[in-house]
């Protein structure tokens, strides 16, 4: 961390220091909410969880090495010092606040219903081209998890690409306030969080509370296939800048070919150019992705060549579109998470393959009142795409309605496991696909240990 004291935290946050007055002026090493992940000079997070209750470890974290603790309640014979507040999540994200005003450069704040994470980590890998990279990890994108990605910035650091994710309505506001990002990007406006977002327009208003805690003179970049984002046309005096397959776009895209696991080459095109790249990954929606990058790259200075090399450096992160090949068949892990967008994007990415094509559907998750025809829709879609459809889960019976005899269904994944094995073929292609709570990774691990070579 830049150095950061003790005494900068407690004001930041305004809470009520307790200790040794000679710890005010220590600095910070990291902060941490996990005690196992504690170390010399550590302000430890003590936060209630479910489960778990923070304030339980604060002498064992002390023992770790911690020099503070930021906790709701005092602590029972405290060997170092504590910051007292009434809510640790609020303290710390006013402290998060503080620390990102420490920093001057680029911070690119991504959002949107689809595509968070993948345009996150290509526009960090375009960027390193050029820069030194601080970027989201894991899924640390929520109220907790970007002060975490905030107090990893590091003195040496020159960019940063923070994700941030929402699922109602004054969250962007309050993780942007913390954020405050230099350039604003936002992927695509989605079917996703509707049971408290309700519609696709009230998805718009929530992605967009981002704007208001834009810096001075910053950018604001937008998919400009996206109907909704379209309609965004001035931001604090600041005119959006537009990517996309469609021509009218100013960064956008020509001779796409998509090689599966060979990669997809094209020809990223703005300022009257188009640069020749290959992107190491499999679904088409990466072009997009890359032309993110690529206009965040040359608003940032990058050369073309920098934005050639950063898009072609690429890597997949986790259980995203992720191939496996296991000697029989070949998998496509994007169980992470899903939601209409995301499912219909990732059977697309099917349909390019060879071979016969199984998709493995689940459960979508917190899809508010139309849950049940967006499922059936998903299961019409998948009819057009796949071969085969395998459908798992008390929602994904809607999946079977909509793709008819192509379909198997199994109302829970302990069944689907049971049967698996002997639905696949040798030389199929798998797609795996359903929100996180399903649990589908257990069928990823076991596709990829099928004997079928």
């Amino acid at each position: 961390m830049k150095k950061f004291t003790i005494r900068q935290f407690a004001e930041a946050c305004n809470g009520k220091f307790v200790g040794d007055e000679k710890y005010l002026d220590y600095p910070i090493t990291s902060v941490e909410r996990d005690s196992r992940q504690v170390k010399e000079g550590s302000m430890f997070l003590a936060i209630k969880g479910a489960r778990v209750d923070g304030h339980d470890f604060i002498e064992k974290c002390f023992e770790r090495g911690a020099i503070c603790a930021l906790c709701e309640r005092p602590p029972q014979n405290p060997s170092k010092p504590y910051i007292l507040v009434e809510s640790t999540l609020e303290a710390v994200k006013s402290a998060a606040e503080a620390y990102r005003g420490l920093f001057d450069i680029p911070v690119i704040g991504v959002s949107g219903s689809v595509g968070k994470t993948s345009t996150k980590e290509m526009i960090a890998s375009v960027l390193s081209q050029k820069f030194n990279v601080h970027k989201t990890s894991g899924n640390l994108n929520n109220e907790l998890g970007v002060p975490l990605t905030l107090f990893g910035l590091e003195q040496e650091h020159q960019a940063a690409v923070i994700e941030m994710g929402i699922s109602d309505f004054g969250e962007m506001r309050r993780i942007s306030k913390m954020v405050k990002p230099t350039i604003c990007v936002i992927t695509v406006i989605g079917c996703c969080h509707l049971e408290n977002l309700g519609d696709l327009k009230g998805v718009l208003k929530a992605k967009t509370e981002m704007f208001e805690n834009i810096t001075q003179g910053g950018k604001v970049i937008l998919n400009g296939d996206d109907k909704m984002l379209r309609t965004v046309t001035d931001v604090k005096g600041v005119t959006p800048i537009f990517y996309g397959l469609g021509k009218e776009n100013e960064y956008t895209a020509k001779d796409i070919e998509n090689r599966t696991d060979r990669g997809i080459t094209c020809k990223i095109c703005f300022n009257g150019k188009a640069l020749p790249v290959t992107i190491p990954a499999i679904g088409n929606y990466m072009v997009s992705n890359a032309l993110a990058a690529a206009a965040i790259g040359n608003v940032l200075g990058l050369s073309d060549s920098q934005i050639i090399s950063g898009v072609e450096s690429y890597k997949t992160v986790g259980s995203r579109a992720n191939v496996i090949k296991t000697g029989g068949i070949t998998v496509i892990d994007d169980c992470y998470n899903a939601n209409p967008n995301s499912v219909k994007a990732a059977l697309d990415t099917l349909a390019n393959f060879g071979g016969r094509r199984v998709a493995v559907l689940g459960d979508m998750k917190e899809l508010g009142k139309d849950e049940l025809r967006l499922h059936r829709e998903i299961g019409a879609y998948a009819c057009e795409k796949a071969d085969f459809i395998i459908a798992v889960g008390p929602l994904a019976v809607k999946i079977k309605e909509g793709a008819g005899d192509k379909c198997v269904y199994f109302e829970s994944l302990d069944k689907a496991l049971a049967e698996l094995s002997s639905l696949i073929n040798t030389g199929d292609t798998v797609l795996v696909k359903a929100s996180h709570s399903m649990e589908f990774n257990k069928i990823t691990e076991l596709l990829k240990s099928t004997d079928k070579i």
